[in-house]
This record gives structure tokens, sequence and C-alpha cells, in this order.
């Protein structure tokens, strides 16, 4: 699969529209490998450093060129471990070194249309969101991304999925953490510790959504990708899940209660975006067609 390189096919200047200039702004992207999408996803960032958003990288032992790459580049911080220390230690680690008003944290499987950050930003603000989820497309860069996303926020600016968030990107306020804390350490390298934080924060009464005012396409699974490539981390996903069934008291009837609720909503999210603008908010390339979720 081929990243684009930097700056090809986004728009030069941020589409019109809310402001976060003179805010206390951070970006958080854990990285593990996988260097050219990283590479990628810095390239789409430019502009938002040049409007003052601090970004922050965290190297989680990277074997592939990665580490000499950032340490050379100007204008980030640098958070480099010896070791692949996981998603949670590292998103802890990058929310710690800024405490941010607004704290945006990404995969480095993603590209970001010009604007994005105002975007998501701004709608966050205009619906009350304690943190707030962009639309996204996933899998193959098949499509006109730039093009795709002007329209897709044209039509879908509007829709809020509230109470759900995702773990590929989302924006969180500086008082979230204060009330609950960061991320539970306790979930080994990756899986499961976004859908603890967001249930965390829905049990202390924060509000969650996710906006189509915002879109990004995610590559998906280059993390996963990775791991599999390099010694093996063991079976931390089944050892992850068993954890939060644990913390959270999921027995079974309580899974499939939990499991048959978020499957209707999703296809009544979904059936009714469809219906009034022919996307959803979460859209994926999978099989030779376009899925919608």
């Amino acid at each position: 699969m081929t990243v684009p390189a930097p700056g090809i096919g986004f728009a030069k200047r941020p589409r019109p529209g809310w402001s976060y200039t003179g805010m206390d702004v951070a970006i958080v992207i854990p990285v593990y490998n996988q260097i050219a999408y990283t590479q990628g996803c810095l390239g789409c960032l430019a502009p938002d450093m040049a409007g003052g958003a601090a970004v922050i990288l965290v190297d989680n032992g990277s074997t592939d060129g990665t580490s000499e790459w950032l340490a050379r580049r100007g204008g980030v911080t640098l958070i480099q471990n010896k070791d692949n220390r996981g998603c949670a230690a590292a998103w802890n680690q990058g929310w710690k070194e800024r405490r941010a008003e607004w704290t945006i944290i990404i995969n480095n499987d993603v590209l970001l249309p010009a604007g994005w950050l105002g975007a998501l930003l701004g709608a966050a603000e205009r619906e009350g969101l304690d943190i707030a989820s962009p639309a996204f497309r996933e899998g193959d860069m098949n499509y006109a991304f730039n093009d795709y996303a002007r329209e897709f926020t044209g039509l879908m600016s509007a829709v809020v999925r509230r109470g759900e968030a995702h773990g590929i990107c989302f924006a969180v306020r500086r008082r979230v953490f204060e009330r609950i804390g960061g991320f539970d350490e306790a979930f080994r390298i990756g899986q499961f510790e976004d859908a603890d934080f967001f249930r965390s924060a829905r049990a202390a009464g924060f509000v969650l959504g996710t906006t189509g005012a915002c879109f990004i396409h995610h590559f998906g699974s280059a993390t996963q990708k990775a791991l599999r490539k390099g010694p093996s981390p063991g079976s931390y996903v089944s050892e992850n899940r068993a954890y939060f069934r644990r913390k959270w008291r999921l027995n079974w009837a309580r899974r499939r209660w939990e499991r048959s609720l978020g499957a209707l909503r999703h296809w009544f999210w979904r059936t009714r975006e469809r219906r009034a603008h022919g996307h959803s908010l979460i859209e994926k390339w999978q099989a030779g067609r376009l899925r919608f979720y």
C-alpha cells in the first residue's frame, strides 16, 4: 500500500471556519515502525503546527529508522521509549507532556485534510462535547481524498453520533483527564484501552460524540502489521479482553445486551445518515466495495 507523499492531494489553505488560534492544543501520535505512515501523517500536520498546535510523538522502540528520522526533524516533541510500552502508556506520556486545553490523540496511519483540526474542535465546542472524534473512511487510498472530504463535510457537518467516539482519532478536554486520570496501562500493547477510557468518561458524566464536520482517512491496522513482523508480544488481545470484562463486570448476559443495543444503534445511525446524505460517519473499503457502519 502506497502512502501519498506529504502535501500531495491536499488543499493549500484551510477551509474557512472555527479557528483554534490562541488555544492550547496538543496532538499526540504514538508510533511503532511504519515510517512511511508517520511521514505522511506529519506532512498533513504542517499547517496545524504553523498555526500553533504542539505535536508530540511517542516512539515505542521502533527499529525501522523511525527513531532516527524523528530525531532529525524539528518542530515536534519526541519521546523515545527503549521498548514497546504499548498504546495506553504512550498516550499517557503524550498528554502529560503538555496537559493542553485540548489533547488530540491520533494513529500514525491517518491522512488529514486541511482545516481538519479547526473543524473537529469547532464541532466539539458547538455540540458541547468533552471527547470528539471525526468521521472516517478506512482502507485503500483509492479515491480523491481532498475532494471527497470537502463533499463529505459539506453534507454531513451537522451530523453527530452522541455518546460514541473511536480510538483512531479523538480530542479530549483537559477536564476529562483531570477528573478520571489517564489511560489504564494494564492494557498491554494495544486493544481495549480506548474503549475503557471512553467508558470511564461516560460514567463520569462527560459527553462523547463523533462528528461529520471533520473527515479523515484511516489506512487501518498499521501497528498490528508492524507487530506481526517483529518479535511476538504474546496473546495481548485476549488478555486485554479478559481484563476489560473483569474490570467492568461484563458477564455473558450483559455483553450480549450491550452488543445487541450497539448493533441496533449503529443500524439506526447509518440508515438515517445514508437516507439523508448518501454517506455514513464510518465508511470502509472492504472486499472491493465501500461499506457503511
